[in-house]
């Protein structure tokens, strides 16, 4: 770690958010209700009963939140956009306030010099449409290109990055499978969360050609998340056990994507389970080939490694903790800290998948250390998380692999799904309170890192 580490000269680095999770105005200016609004309004779904009403209020403060960007020296900012604020009911009405919020949002940074990479779907599906059967229906991918359609003709002539979904594992399986993120639909059999992850992966296909003919010029991707997940042993159940986590979490999203079609093997054991009472009769013809629409890059979310064991064959594959849980192992997540994961995953999709380039969408850690008496917040124990993933996404590019870009997540402290308010992943601290916003000392070194490519 002594060595001076210098990223590529047209690298970018950035910070990254989700609508939801900061925006709040959750019901003003004609913004409709989305699942996440439902779901956090549902006594018992989430830590202490918290929801997203408020969260950082960056509807109202987000020409300071671009301020602490220029600040940290910031060259492009991931942000996702809130479908309801856009088509209250999913589709139909445009509400024209909320696209005032984006073209507003996005003026902002380009006048700050921050490119702005926008995310079409975080989880915050227009309830209206989930009242309808949400993405276990096939209508809602057309309502996703209507939705497409209006907002990157809005904001297509200066928004030149765009992705079409976040992690469309997570809003499928712990949607409409494990039932622990909205619309909070539990079904082992997984008949229904293959159902809405087809629905999510056409949406996308269909998505991309649009984004290209109202944005011209620009570069359109999808993110996927990864963790690292490896065998405890060399037993045969443990192996068995990564390979259908790894086969259900990544290859059945990505080798449709690529062309592939969903793994012969994960159908096998999905089918085994009561998933396809009827055959995927909900793949039609031509799905395949749309869903593998080229494009120009992968996002790619990474957290923690996983060391899998299985004790016995009847029972779920439980994590083994090989580490002291101090703070320079875990983070307050419980995710273990493993920066080799970040390269190992890098590899597995360049490797396996040959994107054009890639882009890290999302890393960092939660811990929640507070501002001290002099109002400094010295979570050290980030910024070694962030150095030692910097390293590792930087020993990727050595190894051959088209890196192009780094997001932090993120931005800020904010509202975390199920856990409410009880974990904080930021570089500037949030006091909830009074929204005041402070740099942490991991903001101040990154903006060391931004300034020298490198560190």
């Amino acid at each position: 770690m002594a060595n001076k580490i210098i990223f590529p000269e047209n690298f970018i680095w950035g910070a990254a958010t989700a609508s939801y999770q900061i925006e709040g105005a959750w019901n003003k200016h004609g913004k409709g209700e989305s699942i996440w609004d439902r779901f956090s309004h549902t006594p018992g779904k989430i830590l202490n009963d918290e929801n997203g009403d408020i969260a950082n209020d960056h509807y109202h403060l987000w020409k300071k939140d671009i301020g602490l960007m220029k600040k940290m020296g910031l060259q492009a900012y991931r942000f996702s956009i809130a479908w309801p604020r856009i088509l209250p009911r999913g589709r139909g009405r445009i509400n024209h306030k909320g696209i005032d919020f984006y073209n507003k949002l996005v003026d902002g940074l380009l006048t700050a010099g921050i490119t702005p990479f926008a995310t079409l779907y975080h989880w915050d599906l227009p309830q209206a449409l989930e009242d309808e059967g949400g993405w276990t229906v096939r209508s809602t991918t057309d309502a996703f290109v209507e939705y497409t359609d209006v907002i990157s003709r809005a904001l297509g002539d200066r928004v030149k990055n765009w992705i079409t979904h976040n992690e469309p594992s997570v809003a499928s399986w712990l949607g409409y499978e494990m039932g622990i993120h909205a619309p909070g639909v539990v079904d082992t059999t997984h008949a229904l969360a293959t159902r809405a992850a087809h629905h999510i992966l056409l949406s996308h296909g269909m998505a991309v050609p649009v984004i290209r003919r109202n944005s011209a010029n620009s570069e359109v991707g999808i993110t996927l998340n990864s963790n690292w997940n490896v065998a405890a042993s060399n037993s045969a159940m443990d192996l068995d056990a990564v390979r259908r986590g790894e086969g259900k979490w990544v290859r059945w999203f990505a080798d449709p994507l690529y062309g592939r079609g969903y793994p012969s093997d994960i159908v096998e054991d999905f089918r085994h389970l009561g998933a396809f009472p009827n055959g995927m009769d909900f793949v039609q013809d031509g799905d395949l080939k749309t869903i593998a629409v080229p494009t120009d890059f992968l996002g790619v979310n990474f957290y923690n490694r996983g060391v899998v064991r299985v004790d016995d064959p009847n029972n779920e594959p439980q994590t083994v903790f090989s580490k002291p849980k101090t703070p320079e192992h875990w983070t307050e997540m419980d995710w273990e800290v493993y920066p080799d994961g970040l390269l190992n995953v890098l590899g597995r999709y360049y490797f396996d998948y040959q994107p054009l380039k890639l882009y890290i969408t999302e890393n960092g850690a939660s811990y929640s250390t507070p501002p001290d008496e002099n109002g400094n917040v010295p979570d050290v124990h980030r910024t070694n998380y962030l150095r030692t993933h910097f390293a590792a996404a930087n020993r990727a590019i050595q190894a051959g692999i088209p890196l192009a870009g780094y997001f932090v997540w993120s931005l800020m402290d904010n509202y975390e799904w199920s856990f409410g308010f009880s974990q904080r992943f930021g570089i500037v601290w949030v006091d909830y309170e009074t929204q005041n916003r402070i740099l942490k000392d991991s903001a101040k070194w990154y903006k060391g890192v931004i300034k020298k490519n490198g560190f």
